[in-house]
């Protein structure tokens, strides 16, 4: 009875600590997220994945058969939500990674492993680590090549962006053309500074500015 409880007080223990801990590491996730779409269900898959991969660890033991059992159990389901974000998924990895450790009684590397994780987690989130500053656009404007040439629209570029490049030419009618510029403005502002320089320049009309934003970052 002796043995018996003291396993029960190992596995409570051990399930009780992987919670703790996968509640930490959704902490920290909710709290360094910084895009658009939070997803509340995936901060509770952190909470819980720990709990899921230590009752595994548990019930597998020692016992190769079973941990053979569980691989065969696994490859029979098919988990079909894709984690868009690859920082997503390192997150599931802490997590699972934490469960494991305590279902086999590493107590002292999931509490360290966590601590570490967690604080580098924080720190490259709020320290803006990998952030590029790029602020892409495509300029689309309509000009009379008799009256604008390259001699005064290339200056008025050059205040503004750091490189630009032509990529799109067509011919409209009444000698008339319409000119796409690829840029790399100098900085998020200098859009509105390009766009009023712009409409002083003789025979450029419908001037317009998509910024590109198709990977943001934050």
């Amino acid at each position: 009875m002796l043995e018996a409880r003291a396993g029960i007080e190992v596995v409570l223990a051990s399930l009780l600590l992987a919670f703790a801990l996968s509640l930490v590491i959704a902490w920290a996730y909710q709290v360094s997220y910084r895009g658009l779409a939070f997803q509340r269900s995936f901060a509770q898959t952190l909470a819980l994945g720990g709990v899921v991969s230590a009752v595994a660890m548990l019930a597998i033991g020692d016992d190769i058969a079973r941990g053979l059992g569980l691989v065969g159990a696994l490859t029979l389901i098919r988990f079909r939500t894709t984690l868009k974000d690859t920082r997503d998924l390192v997150f599931a990895f802490a997590s699972l990674a934490v469960g494991v450790s305590c279902g086999v009684g590493a107590f002292g590397v999931a509490i360290l492993g966590t601590a570490i994780f967690v604080a580098a987690g924080l720190g490259v989130a709020w320290s803006g680590f990998g952030r590029r500053q790029t602020f892409d656009a495509v300029l689309r404007l309509r000009a009379m090549p008799s009256r604008l040439d390259d001699r005064a629209l290339h200056p008025v570029l050059g205040r503004h962006c750091r490189r630009w490049t032509l990529v799109n030419l067509r011919e409209l009618d009444s000698d008339e053309q319409e000119q796409s510029y690829q840029l790399d403005l100098a900085h998020r502002a200098a859009g509105t500074g390009l766009l009023r320089d712009l409409g002083t320049l003789p025979g450029v009309t419908g001037t317009s500015l998509l910024m590109q934003d198709s990977l943001i970052e934050v």
